[in-house]
């Protein structure tokens, strides 16, 4: 009789566990279509308001701000889904204190960047023709750091929303920041169209992020508290996501700030803009393995073991039917797409687009990392990481030297196939590999292309 009570009480953890997934992934569904409605119509937008250059110099700005903080991450989100502890207030409040300090360390640091580009071009240490000799770029890294103190007042109670896999709060906070961070952009173009006015959105979301998190999510209500304990086990678990993140921010920012030091602003802009629209599926789609895999992943790991390819493959099959049908879409369609959003200035953004598009093709095997952090083997995710990054910072400025903007975006791309092999010898190993199934989703390439190449008939048909 206890037996099948116990069984009977896994099958309630298994349906509790189904309705959370599905809850949190039509939550992400619902995000990604209103970051895609925001994001193309905002880029739309300020795209004919303001120049080129000016998203070429915010985008490093970004970049290296996104740099600073992966270079502090020592994974209090994970800690937070991972961990036993990961409801307990004391512990919720330590990573809270711990974030706050982390958010002032990172805007002093900032500053000393941006001190140091300012004195790299004033004693002529940069090329003249990049982005990194942009006057602008020094005093714009300079005020957007101080969204990095900000967002170090951010409730962990985020945190405590993706352990439970209630992504409905979530994706409401990020809607609004964004939203009223665009009408903050909007506002400030009327004033004056310049670089400020992506500054000043950017700044506006942090803080309106930073509120609502503290007010519209239920959770531990933070006060200052430095448990020993629970800052050990950050450092502890958190020394491979630390090492992880650092390669993870060069591999996926490298890209621009390599070819900021080897084109112009304008170049650098129209990449942008290219790369917004490819990443714009990428970024949905680890948002869901990241806010909805990992935890599921992990609860799973902690309950039942065996259960974990299914689980994976389940997720697997709808990251994968996404992103190859967006990959073959994206691939053939991309200069149309380009021309019918963006005036004749962003024309070269097309190629790029067709090209970087393959990219989405890995998207799929990144899933298997996160089976790897709930396995709590983090140390392969840096192994996968590692790879792509010397492939990324060796070849892209051969390639471009030898074949020119082309040659440095194709580079771009096939560093992120490099690690495909070694993620797929890890999941052979830890058995989370099935072939047939593999190459099954791989059909939806040729479907995303069919649809890609009648979208672009009719595009050219109405111009």
């Amino acid at each position: 009789m206890k037996s099948e009570e116990v069984v009977s009480m896994l099958d309630i953890g298994r349906i509790s566990l189904k309705q959370r997934v599905f809850s949190a992934g039509l939550w992400s569904v619902v995000s990604f279509s209103l970051n895609m409605i925001l994001r193309f119509g905002s880029s739309m937008l300020m795209t004919r308001l303001l120049k080129p250059e000016m998203f070429g110099v915010m985008a490093i700005a970004t970049t290296i701000m996104v740099g600073l903080a992966m270079f502090s991450d020592v994974g209090l989100k994970q800690n937070v889904v991972q961990s036993s502890r990961g409801s307990e207030s004391s512990y919720l409040n330590t990573a809270w204190s711990v974030q706050i300090v982390r958010g002032f360390v990172l805007w002093i640091f900032a500053l000393l960047v941006s001190l140091g580009i300012f004195l790299a071009n004033r004693n002529g240490y940069v090329t003249a023709d990049s982005v990194y000799a942009a006057q602008s770029l020094p005093y714009v890294i300079s005020v957007l750091s101080v969204a990095a103190v900000i967002g170090g007042f951010e409730s962990t109670k985020l945190f405590e929303a993706s352990r439970g896999l209630a992504l409905g709060p979530i994706t409401r906070i990020e809607i609004i920041a964004q939203i009223l961070g665009l009408l903050c952009m909007i506002a400030w173009t009327f004033y004056e169209r310049s670089i400020w006015a992506l500054v000043a959105g950017s700044i506006f979301a942090s803080i309106v992020r930073a509120i609502l998190s503290h007010t519209l999510i239920s959770g531990v209500s933070n006060r200052w508290e430095w448990e020993k304990t629970a800052v050990y086990e950050f450092i502890h678990f958190g020394k491979w996501i630390f090492f992880a993140s650092i390669l993870g921010f060069l591999v996926n920012s490298g890209d621009r700030l390599i070819l900021g030091g080897l084109v112009n602003s304008t170049v650098l802009g129209l990449y942008v803009i290219a790369s917004l629209i490819a990443t714009s599926v990428e970024g949905i789609l680890s948002r869901i393995m990241n806010d909805v895999s990992f935890p599921a992943f992990s609860e799973v790991v902690r309950e039942r073991r065996a259960d974990l390819k299914q689980i994976y493959y389940r997720f697997l099959f709808a990251i994968a039917s996404v992103a190859y049908f967006s990959a073959g879409f994206f691939i053939v369609s991309g200069q149309s797409l380009i021309d019918l959003l963006y005036d004749r200035r962003y024309a070269m953004a097309g190629p790029m687009l067709e090209v970087l598009s393959s990219i989405l093709l890995t998207i799929p095997f990144r899933l298997a990392t996160q089976s790897f952090l709930a396995l709590g083997k983090p140390s392969l995710q840096t192994n996968i990481v590692f790879v792509r990054l010397i492939v990324l910072f060796a070849g892209t400025p051969v390639a471009f030297h030898l074949l020119g903007l082309s040659g440095a975006i194709a580079a771009i791309t096939i560093s992120h196939f490099t690690a495909v092999p070694i993620i797929v010898f890890y999941n052979i190993r830890h058995q989370l590999f099935d072939l047939r199934k593999e190459i099954y989703m791989l059909s939806f390439v040729p479907a995303g292309a069919l649809v890609g190449k009648l979208f672009s008939l009719a595009v050219n048909f109405l111009r």
